[in-house]
């Protein structure tokens, strides 16, 4: 029976919390209004149709989707001029599942051109069967729906996914879609998690067999 991994992508894979928090310092900086790096964390991982009326109070609605995609291209370009490293543990963990049958998944609140920017920089961009981005779902996490639009495309069912996610939300959703997870990084309260680990150079080799059965 098939069994399957499904990643989320920032702080899970790479950590490009630095890029994002200056991609919107710049966009904001640009429509005159100054942002801190709190108010900016407080907003990590949602979607950009949420986020931009949150840092840009009074914002035209119209614009939204102009201003969401200005920052996303500015991400995208200090990805490619500075580079980006999988995270510890991630390119060994991909291997060693992808060696012992699973199919592997990217489920993320980022848009896809994100996602393949990412991917192709760190060199993963054939490592993964399917990619479930912000333009597939109507629902950013905890809903569900990332998740099980993610394992209806690799055709697993939901008890036989594990999700590898490094937030609470992530992890919420996993559990509203059936799902097992694995809670990596820390700073964050990842205690709902089946398993959590610092990093994944933590995680046993046989950590997400046992949470699926063989």
């Amino acid at each position: 029976m098939s069994k399957a991994a499904l990643w989320d992508l920032d702080g899970t894979i790479v950590d490009s919390e630095e890029y994002h928090w200056h991609a919107w310092r710049e966009t904001c900086a640009a429509e005159g209004v100054s942002i801190t790096y709190g108010q900016f964390r407080e907003t990590f991982g949602w979607r950009d149709d949420d986020i931009v009326p949150k840092l840009m109070p009074g914002v035209d609605p119209a614009r939204v989707a102009e201003l969401g995609e200005a920052k996303e291209a500015a991400y995208r370009r200090m990805v490619r001029e500075k580079g980006l490293d999988p995270l510890p543990g991630v390119v060994d963990t991909l291997r060693r599942l992808h060696d012992h049958g699973w199919l592997q998944a990217v489920a993320s609140s980022a848009p896809r051109e994100n996602i393949r920017v990412v991917l192709e920089v760190t060199g993963l961009d054939r490592t993964f069967d399917a990619i479930v981005s912000a333009e597939d779902v109507r629902i950013g996490k905890p809903d569900p729906e990332v998740f099980l639009k993610a394992a209806m495309r690799l055709g697993v069912a939901p008890e036989r996914c594990v999700v590898v996610e490094d937030a609470p939300a992530g992890i919420e959703g996993a559990r509203r879609a059936g799902m097992k997870s694995v809670g990596v990084g820390s700073g964050r309260d990842l205690s709902a998690a089946d398993i959590a680990v610092p990093s994944l150079k933590h995680l046993p080799d046989d950590a997400l067999e046992k949470l699926v059965g063989q």
